[in-house]
C-alpha cells in the first residue's frame, strides 16, 4: 500500500485512489482530444493594440480634464457619457476606437460605431501582413481569413458590441435592439472559441454568431411581443482544444469576471438568460454567485460540469436549467475533481438538483442551436420567460415548476 510522510496508511490509500482518479481523468481527456474536441489554433504575436489604447486613454485629458478609467464601473461610465454631447462621444470613438468599443457603460451605439472604426484598423492591418513574404504561406493565409472575417463584421446590419484582437482575439455581436429590450440572453460558447471560428458559413449554429442568430430567432417565434435580443459571447479567451486549460478552471474563473462585468452593463431592469454550451458551463458555473439579481435563468448544454457539486454550490438564486442529448460524447468525461482537475458533478444528474430539459432533436454536442430541435425550442421558451411551457426529460416531469 502507497503511504507518505506523515500519513497512517488509510490516508496513503486515499491519495492513491486520487491521484488513480486524477490520472484516470487525464486519460480521458487526452482520448477525446485525440478523437476530435481539440483544434490547433495558431497565435499573432504578444502585441495587445487594446491595452496600448486604454494606456493611452488614462494619459489623456478631454477639455483639460482626465478621462475616467476605462475598466471602471459602468455606472461610473455611462454618468461620464451622459454629460457629453453627441460630438463629443464621437470625438472620443474616432479617437479611441477599442477603447470606447470594449467599454462597459458606454452607449451601446456608440460601442457599435466605434468597433466599426476598429475593425476597418485591423482589416486594413490584415490586408498589409497577406503580402508580408516575412511570414509562412500559412501565416498570410490566415492574414486573409481574418481580413475578410473583419470585413464581414464591419457591415452596417451588424452590431458588435466588442472586438479585441490580440492574440486569437475576442469579440461580441448583438442580435435585435439590446437597449430596448426587456429580456436579453447570452450565448457563453466553450473550446476554440476565438475570431477565426466566431462564425461559420457550413454548420452556422455551431459557431457563436449562428447560436446566438438561431436562438433570437426562435425566441421570436415564441413569444412575438416580447422585445429580446440576444448576444453572442465570445468575449473571454477560450482553452484551445482539449488540454489541460479546457480540463481546469483557470480560464473559466477569468472568463467569469469579464461574463459579470457584461451583465452589470446591462439595465438592471432586463430579465437576463445565460445559455452556456460545453466550457462554456463552467465559465458560467463559476460567475453563478456574483451575479446581480436580473439574471433570472442559467441554461447549461453539453456541460462538463460547472464547478460545484450541487445545484446548492453554484450558490445562486437563478433558475438552473440542464440538457445533454443522448449521443453528445462529453458524456464520457469523468464528472468529477480532483486537486483541480475536472469540473466536478454532472448537472443532468438527478442528483445534482438542475432541472433537466428536453434536447430531443440535437445532435451531437454542437447540435443543441440548430433550428427544429426541442433544444432549442426549450432555450427560446426559457429566454422570453415562458418556463411554465418547457419540455423536460422524462426523468424530471416536474423542472417547469415556476417555483424558484
Amino acid at each position: 500500500m502507497t503511504s507518505f510522510p506523515g500519513l497512517g496508511p488509510s490516508s496513503g490509500f486515499l491519495q492513491s485512489s486520487a491521484l488513480r482518479a486524477a490520472l484516470a481523468l487525464a486519460v480521458v481527456f487526452v482520448m477525446l482530444a485525440l478523437t476530435g474536441w481539440t483544434a490547433v489554433r495558431g497565435t499573432k504575436g504578444d502585441a495587445n493594440p487594446l491595452a496600448t489604447a486604454r494606456t493611452a486613454w488614462q494619459h489623456a485629458t478631454f477639455h483639460g480634464r482626465p478621462l475616467p478609467d476605462p475598466e471602471g464601473s459602468p455606472a461610473r461610465l455611462r454618468t461620464f457619457f451622459i454629460k457629453l454631447t453627441g460630438a463629443e462621444k464621437q470625438q472620443l470613438a474616432r479617437r479611441y476606437p477599442l477603447v470606447v468599443g470594449n467599454m462597459n457603460g458606454a452607449p451601446v451605439p456608440l460601442r457599435y460605431r466605434a468597433n466599426r472604426m476598429a475593425l476597418d484598423d485591423a482589416r486594413a492591418l490584415e490586408k498589409q501582413r497577406m503580402g508580408d513574404r516575412r511570414l509562412t504561406p500559412v501565416g498570410r493565409q490566415e492574414a486573409g481569413r481574418l481580413m475578410h472575417r473583419f470585413a464581414s463584421m464591419m457591415s452596417p446590419a451588424r452590431q458588435i458590441l466588442a472586438f479585441d484582437p490580440a492574440g486569437d482575439g475576442r469579440a461580441a455581436e448583438v442580435f435585435g435592439n439590446l437597449p430596448a429590450a426587456q429580456r436579453v440572453s447570452v450565448v457563453v460558447p466553450g473550446v476554440d472559441t476565438n475570431l477565426s471560428t466566431f462564425e461559420r458559413t457550413a454548420r452556422a449554429t455551431t459557431a457563436p454568431v449562428g447560436m446566438a442568430r438561431s436562438l433570437y430567432g426562435a425566441e421570436r417565434e415564441a413569444r412575438p411581443g416580447t422585445r429580446t435580443a440576444v448576444i453572442a459571447w465570445a468575449d473571454y479567451t477560450s482553452p484551445a482544444g482539449m488540454g489541460v486549460e479546457a480540463a481546469t478552471g483557470k480560464l473559466a474563473a477569468a472568463g467569469a469576471v469579464r461574463l459579470r462585468a457584461l451583465v452589470d452593463s446591462l439595465p438592471s431592469s432586463d430579465a437576463v438568460s445565460l445559455f452556456c454550451h460545453s466550457y462554456g458551463s463552467v465559465v458560467c458555473g463559476v460567475a453563478a454567485r456574483d451575479l446581480p439579481s436580473n439574471v433570472e435563468d442559467i441554461a447549461v448544454a453539453g456541460s462538463p460540469g460547472m464547478r460545484a457539486g450541487s445545484l446548492s454550490g453554484l450558490g445562486t438564486h437563478a433558475r438552473v436549467w440542464a440538457m445533454r442529448d443522448a449521443d453528445d460524447w462529453i458524456q464520457d468525461v469523468p464528472y468529477l475533481e480532483v486537486g483541480g482537475l475536472g469540473h466536478g458533478a454532472d448537472p443532468v444528474d438527478p442528483s445534482f438538483g438542475s432541472r433537466v430539459l428536453s434536447a430531443d432533436g440535437a445532435v451531437g454536442h454542437a447540435g443543441y442551436f440548430a433550428p427544429g430541435t426541442r433544444s432549442l425550442r426549450n432555450f427560446a421558451l426559457v429566454g422570453v420567460g415562458a418556463t411554465s411551457t418547457v419540455s423536460c426529460a422524462s426523468d424530471d416531469p416536474h423542472c417547469s415548476s415556476d417555483q424558484a
